[in-house]
C-alpha cells in the first residue's frame, strides 16, 4: 500500500434509536497512524443509502437540533412511496440527499483541520440496520 493513500474501515454500532455519533477521536487516530506530519485530505465516507456524515458542533445540543430539524423535513409517517421496514422508512433513503455521505477535510502536518466547535459526525435515522460501516482514507 502507498504511502500518499492508506485507508480503514470502522465498524459502528449505532443502536436502535436515531443517532448523531462523533467520529472526530477516531479520524484522529487514524490520522496519527498514516498522516506522519504530512499535509492532505481526509475523506470519510459512510457507504450506506440511510446515514450521513455531517461536520458540526456537538455536545451543546446542536446534535439533537439537527435530528429535530431532520424530523421537521422529513417526518417519520406514512407518505413515502419507499416502504419496506420501520413506519416512514422512505425518509431515510431521502436522508443522504441533506446529510450526504461523505466529506473531505484538510489535514495541516498530520492534524485534523477544524473548526474550533467542529467535529466529525455520523448521521444515522435509520433504527432498522443499527451497523455501519464507515471508511477513512488519507490522501497525502
Amino acid at each position: 500500500m502507498s504511502d500518499s493513500f492508506t485507508t480503514t474501515v470502522l465498524n459502528i454500532t449505532t443502536g436502535t434509536a436515531e443517532t448523531v455519533m462523533d467520529l472526530t477521536r477516531e479520524c484522529e487516530a487514524f490520522l496519527s497512524r498514516s498522516a506522519s506530519g504530512r499535509d492532505g485530505l481526509l475523506n470519510i465516507f459512510v457507504p450506506h443509502a440511510t446515514a450521513g456524515i455531517a461536520v458540526l458542533e456537538t455536545g451543546a445540543g446542536s446534535d439533537d437540533d439537527l435530528l429535530t430539524a431532520l424530523h421537521h423535513l422529513l417526518p417519520a409517517d406514512d407518505r413515502w412511496q419507499h416502504r419496506h421496514g420501520s413506519p416512514g422508512h422512505g425518509r431515510d433513503h431521502v436522508l443522504p440527499a441533506l446529510v450526504p455521505p461523505h466529506a473531505t477535510l484538510p489535514v495541516i502536518g498530520g492534524q485534523l483541520e477544524l473548526g474550533t466547535w467542529q467535529s466529525v459526525c455520523l448521521v444515522d435515522t435509520n433504527r432498522d440496520n443499527p451497523e455501519r460501516q464507515v471508511r477513512l482514507s488519507f490522501l497525502g
